[in-house]
Protein backbone atom coordinates (compact mmCIF):
# COMPACT_ATOMS: atom_id res chain seq x y z
CA UNK A 1 0.00 0.00 0.00
CA UNK A 2 0.85 3.78 -0.27
CA UNK A 3 1.99 6.20 2.16
CA UNK A 4 2.73 10.13 2.51
CA UNK A 5 6.01 10.49 3.34
CA UNK A 6 5.65 13.41 5.95
CA UNK A 7 9.52 14.13 5.55
CA UNK A 8 8.83 15.58 2.20
CA UNK A 9 7.44 18.83 0.86
CA UNK A 10 4.24 18.83 -1.27
CA UNK A 11 5.21 19.76 -4.97
CA UNK A 12 2.21 21.38 -6.37
CA UNK A 13 1.47 20.77 -10.11
CA UNK A 14 0.14 22.61 -13.08
CA UNK A 15 -2.81 20.71 -14.25
CA UNK A 16 -4.88 21.32 -17.12
CA UNK A 17 -9.01 20.13 -17.11
CA UNK A 18 -10.57 19.54 -20.33
CA UNK A 19 -14.45 18.52 -20.54
CA UNK A 20 -15.42 16.89 -23.57
CA UNK A 21 -18.85 17.18 -24.57
CA UNK A 22 -21.50 18.59 -26.74
CA UNK A 23 -23.68 20.00 -23.98
CA UNK A 24 -22.08 21.30 -21.21
CA UNK A 25 -20.95 24.47 -20.49
CA UNK A 26 -18.65 25.84 -17.55
CA UNK A 27 -22.03 26.45 -15.99
CA UNK A 28 -23.09 22.90 -15.61
CA UNK A 29 -20.21 20.74 -16.15
CA UNK A 30 -19.88 18.61 -12.82
CA UNK A 31 -17.08 16.66 -14.36
CA UNK A 32 -14.88 19.18 -14.85
CA UNK A 33 -15.95 20.95 -11.45
CA UNK A 34 -15.16 17.99 -9.45
CA UNK A 35 -11.57 17.45 -10.92
CA UNK A 36 -11.51 21.15 -10.49
CA UNK A 37 -12.22 21.45 -6.68
CA UNK A 38 -9.97 18.01 -6.22
CA UNK A 39 -6.70 19.21 -7.43
CA UNK A 40 -6.55 22.56 -5.96
CA UNK A 41 -8.01 21.04 -2.79
CA UNK A 42 -4.71 19.00 -2.90
CA UNK A 43 -2.60 22.19 -3.11
CA UNK A 44 -2.18 22.09 -7.31
CA UNK A 45 -2.79 24.19 -9.40
CA UNK A 46 -5.61 25.03 -12.42
CA UNK A 47 -3.47 25.66 -15.20
CA UNK A 48 -6.47 25.99 -17.47
CA UNK A 49 -9.86 24.29 -17.50
CA UNK A 50 -11.76 24.29 -21.26
CA UNK A 51 -15.06 22.70 -22.62
CA UNK A 52 -14.79 20.91 -26.19
CA UNK A 53 -17.20 19.36 -28.09
CA UNK A 54 -16.79 15.48 -29.16
CA UNK A 55 -14.63 16.38 -31.81
CA UNK A 56 -11.42 14.55 -32.82
CA UNK A 57 -9.63 17.28 -34.66
CA UNK A 58 -11.24 19.90 -31.89
CA UNK A 59 -9.97 17.51 -29.01
CA UNK A 60 -6.42 17.12 -30.39
CA UNK A 61 -5.71 20.90 -30.97
CA UNK A 62 -6.56 21.59 -27.79
CA UNK A 63 -4.54 18.98 -26.11
CA UNK A 64 -1.83 19.46 -28.63
CA UNK A 65 -1.52 23.29 -27.24
CA UNK A 66 -1.26 22.18 -23.54
CA UNK A 67 1.06 19.13 -24.24
CA UNK A 68 3.57 22.19 -25.96
CA UNK A 69 2.69 24.38 -22.81
CA UNK A 70 5.98 24.14 -20.34
CA UNK A 71 3.70 25.64 -17.86
CA UNK A 72 1.39 22.36 -17.65
CA UNK A 73 2.31 19.12 -15.88
CA UNK A 74 -0.75 17.26 -16.16
CA UNK A 75 -4.06 16.84 -18.38
CA UNK A 76 -7.15 15.68 -17.22
CA UNK A 77 -10.09 15.08 -20.05
CA UNK A 78 -13.25 14.01 -18.54
CA UNK A 79 -15.92 13.09 -21.08
CA UNK A 80 -16.14 10.90 -24.15
CA UNK A 81 -14.76 7.36 -23.22
CA UNK A 82 -18.03 5.26 -24.04
CA UNK A 83 -18.77 3.88 -26.69
CA UNK A 84 -21.46 5.64 -28.58
CA UNK A 85 -20.99 7.28 -31.98
CA UNK A 86 -20.15 10.62 -30.49
CA UNK A 87 -17.42 9.08 -27.97
CA UNK A 88 -14.05 9.99 -29.45
CA UNK A 89 -11.67 10.95 -26.83
CA UNK A 90 -9.35 7.78 -27.24
CA UNK A 91 -9.13 8.42 -30.45
CA UNK A 92 -8.03 12.18 -30.09
CA UNK A 93 -5.70 11.43 -27.57
CA UNK A 94 -3.79 7.99 -27.69
CA UNK A 95 -2.03 8.74 -30.86
CA UNK A 96 -0.48 11.54 -29.13
CA UNK A 97 0.83 9.03 -26.68
CA UNK A 98 4.49 8.88 -26.92
CA UNK A 99 3.81 5.98 -23.77
CA UNK A 100 0.72 4.14 -22.54
CA UNK A 101 0.01 3.90 -18.86
CA UNK A 102 -1.55 1.20 -19.58
CA UNK A 103 -1.77 0.22 -15.47
CA UNK A 104 -3.96 3.62 -15.41
CA UNK A 105 -6.83 2.07 -17.15
CA UNK A 106 -6.69 -1.13 -15.05
CA UNK A 107 -6.13 0.29 -11.49
CA UNK A 108 -9.14 2.82 -13.24
CA UNK A 109 -11.29 0.13 -14.00
CA UNK A 110 -10.67 -2.17 -10.90
CA UNK A 111 -11.75 0.62 -8.65
CA UNK A 112 -14.83 1.16 -10.66
CA UNK A 113 -15.84 -2.46 -10.72
CA UNK A 114 -15.74 -2.17 -7.11
CA UNK A 115 -18.66 0.32 -7.21
CA UNK A 116 -20.57 0.00 -9.94
CA UNK A 117 -19.98 -3.90 -11.03
CA UNK A 118 -19.77 -4.99 -14.78
CA UNK A 119 -20.72 -1.59 -16.03
CA UNK A 120 -17.01 -0.39 -15.83
CA UNK A 121 -16.91 -2.40 -19.17
CA UNK A 122 -18.41 0.61 -20.59
CA UNK A 123 -15.69 2.72 -20.15
CA UNK A 124 -12.94 3.47 -22.43
CA UNK A 125 -10.42 5.39 -19.56
CA UNK A 126 -6.93 5.62 -20.99
CA UNK A 127 -3.98 7.52 -20.03
CA UNK A 128 -0.04 8.52 -21.36
CA UNK A 129 2.30 10.49 -21.56
CA UNK A 130 3.20 12.87 -24.04
CA UNK A 131 6.28 15.92 -24.50
CA UNK A 132 6.85 15.14 -20.79
CA UNK A 133 3.15 16.09 -19.72
CA UNK A 134 1.03 13.23 -18.05
CA UNK A 135 -1.97 12.81 -19.89
CA UNK A 136 -5.39 11.28 -18.49
CA UNK A 137 -8.78 10.42 -19.90
CA UNK A 138 -12.09 9.71 -17.19
CA UNK A 139 -15.12 8.90 -18.09
CA UNK A 140 -17.78 12.01 -18.18
CA UNK A 141 -19.46 11.11 -15.08
CA UNK A 142 -19.16 13.11 -11.72
CA UNK A 143 -18.40 10.10 -9.78
CA UNK A 144 -16.19 8.43 -11.97
CA UNK A 145 -13.74 11.52 -11.87
CA UNK A 146 -14.09 11.15 -7.89
CA UNK A 147 -12.84 7.72 -7.90
CA UNK A 148 -10.04 8.49 -10.54
CA UNK A 149 -8.64 11.37 -8.39
CA UNK A 150 -9.22 9.68 -5.11
CA UNK A 151 -8.14 6.24 -5.56
CA UNK A 152 -5.15 7.09 -8.26
CA UNK A 153 -4.46 10.88 -9.47
CA UNK A 154 -4.53 12.08 -5.68
CA UNK A 155 -1.48 9.77 -4.60
CA UNK A 156 -0.04 9.64 -7.92
CA UNK A 157 0.34 13.35 -8.52
CA UNK A 158 1.59 13.69 -4.91
CA UNK A 159 5.79 13.57 -4.54
CA UNK A 160 5.25 12.64 -1.01
CA UNK A 161 3.95 8.84 -2.04
CA UNK A 162 5.63 6.17 -1.42
CA UNK A 163 6.81 3.73 -2.69
CA UNK A 164 6.75 6.27 -5.80
CA UNK A 165 4.84 8.30 -7.54
CA UNK A 166 4.25 10.73 -10.89
CA UNK A 167 6.35 13.43 -10.00
CA UNK A 168 9.37 11.95 -8.74
CA UNK A 169 9.82 11.14 -12.38
CA UNK A 170 8.62 14.25 -14.04
CA UNK A 171 12.43 15.37 -14.63
CA UNK A 172 13.37 12.16 -16.72
CA UNK A 173 10.32 11.82 -18.79
CA UNK A 174 11.84 13.72 -21.31
CA UNK A 175 15.77 12.41 -21.41
CA UNK A 176 15.20 10.76 -24.59
CA UNK A 177 15.01 14.14 -26.31
CA UNK A 178 18.02 15.42 -24.42
CA UNK A 179 20.51 12.14 -24.30
CA UNK A 180 23.18 12.89 -26.68
CA UNK A 181 23.72 10.31 -29.66
CA UNK A 182 26.41 8.17 -28.69
CA UNK A 183 29.74 8.52 -30.46
CA UNK A 184 29.77 5.88 -33.56
CA UNK A 185 25.91 6.02 -33.64
CA UNK A 186 24.56 5.97 -37.29
CA UNK A 187 21.06 6.43 -36.29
Amino acid sequence: MSSIDETKQFVPLNIAVLTISDTRSLADDKSGATLADRLTAAGHHLAARQIVTDDVEAIRAIVRRWIADAGIDAIITTGGTGFTGRDVTPEAVEPLFEKRMDGFSIAFHMLSHAKIGASTVQSRATAGVAGATFIFCLPGSPGACRDAWDGILGAQLDYRTRPCNFVEIMPRLDEHLRRPKAKGASA
